[in-house]
């Protein structure tokens, strides 16, 4: 230790003390190593041939990985395989009097893991021990390995938004429908798609940056610059009309959402000639549109997969459901009694025969109620752009209550049991099977026994008391009178 404490740098030397005899040589062999032990997380001393022959901790973190045992071993044989050659560097460059190489070991530990340490070695005078100061890296290979993880999450976040932004330009850029963003502030274009560029006139670089409602006659500049004021507190708007300074009728709607705490209006555009209005058909069409819409039974269509894409009011009745708006996009067996076997049992035989009759299921409401229906199916696959297919969902409850049969009143013949699948859960089915067996055969008994009730028990293997008991359950024979 005195052969390094007395070395006088050199000017230009940064990594030695400048005065150390003047202010270290008062130490003794004890304080010396104090010192060196609380500048290291590990300290080790090491012989000519590497051996460990004294070490200390300056954490109890490492003493506890059972690092304590490598006093008497070599060196070389507490690192893993691949560090072996950096011990045996740092070990040959003990020797050397220029700057230290720090090199990273890891050093094996029970549970399978590998802690990394950093060490440098330095020779205590001319014939002394090598010692190894090291410092422990867990803390920095943790920090990294968060850095790593940090980095690979936000790839993936950015990935994801690439390829949400890629989809996004494509339906804009591809869709039918004329969109248009407009900054709610200003009124400009912010983008447009090929689409509106058609209605408007303008190829899209002309109008990113124009005021939408600079491209209208008078008129609709004050309906268009009205809309947009009142679609700022309520979100929507009704639609409005409007005529371009080319003379073309437009229907505009428009709705607002926020983005980077900025607000935006999604501006959708139909030629008044192709709008939902002029859409509809004329004529006897359109009426026979407006009596599905008021027809008692409900009526509905669906895509090829039953998601619903048009309901009347009397389906939004018996689903319970306040708008339409609530059940589009939804599957219509999310309201058929046995959910998802109705509808694919429909479904199936649509696909087979193009359409279904009397179907008898029940429909289930939002609240809880709960009413028997017949359905009747067909399937529109050909000769239209969109294939759909319509159900038309009739209310039996009432038909069925006439015949006093409710699920829970025993049946009276098999019939009336089958009836009952997928109304009834399973185990009330068998009960109630068991029911009418037991009370079919009592019944036979009586009428083979001429209403002998003592004969009648002997028969079926009863005592007369179980059989009176079962008598009353059932309400057979006239008891009062007994």
């Amino acid at each position: 230790m005195s052969a390094i404490v007395e070395q006088q740098p050199s000017a230009n030397t940064i990594d030695h003390f400048r005065a150390p005899k003047q202010w270290l040589a008062h130490l003794n062999d004890a304080q010396a190593a104090s010192l060196i032990a609380a500048a290291a997380d590990v300290t080790l001393v090491l012989d000519d041939d590497g051996i460990i022959t004294d070490l200390a901790f300056g954490s109890d973190e490492l003493s506890h990985e059972g690092y304590g045992d490598w006093l008497g071993r070599p060196w070389v044989d507490t690192v893993t395989r691949d560090c072996r050659g950096k011990v045996e560097a740092m070990l040959r460059e003990a020797d050397e009097s220029r700057s230290r190489r720090w090199r990273q070991v890891n050093h094996p530990t029970s549970r399978g893991e590998a802690v990394p340490v950093q060490y440098a070695t330095v020779r205590m005078g001319d014939c002394g021990p090598v010692v190894a100061l090291g410092r422990d890296l867990r803390g920095v290979a943790s920090l990294q390995r968060r850095l790593v993880d940090a980095q690979q999450t936000m790839e993936r976040e950015y990935a994801r938004l690439r390829h949400a932004e890629t989809r996004y330009r494509l339906l804009f850029q591809v869709a039918s429908e004329a969109v248009a963003i407009i900054d709610a502030d200003t009124g400009r274009i912010l983008e447009a798609n090929p689409a509106s560029s058609k209605l408007l006139g303008h190829p899209v670089p002309n109008l990113v940056g124009q005021e939408l409602a600079d491209m209208l006659d008078n008129s609709g500049r004050k309906s268009l610059r009205e809309l947009l004021s009142r679609v700022k507190p309520t979100g929507r708007t009704e639609d409005i009309l409007v005529q371009t300074e080319g003379g073309t009728r437009l229907r505009v709607s428009a709705s607002m959402f926020r983005q980077d705490n900025a607000v935006f209006l999604l501006v959708r555009l139909t030629a008044k000639d192709t709008d939902r209005a002029a859409g509809q058909a004329p004529g006897a069409m359109s009426s026979l549109l407006a009596l599905v819409e008021s027809a008692p039974d409900g009526f509905v269509v669906t895509d090829l997969a039953g998601n619903i894409l048009m309901a009347n009011s009397a389906f939004l009745e018996l689903a319970q459901m306040p708008v339409q708006e609530q059940v589009l996009g939804e599957s219509l067996g999310r309201w058929l009694g046995r959910t998802g076997v109705d509808l694919n049992a429909l479904l199936d035989s649509l696909r087979e025969h193009g359409t279904v009759r009397l179907f008898s299921t029940s429909l289930h409401g939002e609240l809880g109620s709960s009413v028997d229906v017949e359905i009747a199916a067909v399937g529109v696959t050909s000769g239209t752009d969109r294939p759909c297919l319509g159900f038309t969902l009739r209310n039996v409850s009432p038909r069925l209550e006439a015949k006093a049969q409710t699920p829970l009143d025993l049946p009276r013949s098999v019939e009336q049991l089958t009836e009952l699948v997928g109304r009834v859960p399973l185990k009330d089915l068998v009960r109630e099977s068991t029911d009418m067996i037991e009370k079919l055969c009592i019944t036979a008994a009586l009428e083979l026994t001429k209403d002998n009730r003592a004969s009648a028990a002997e028969i079926l293997g009863l005592s007369r008391q179980s059989l009176y008991v079962k008598l009353r359950r059932y309400g057979l024979g006239d008891l009062d009178g007994d």
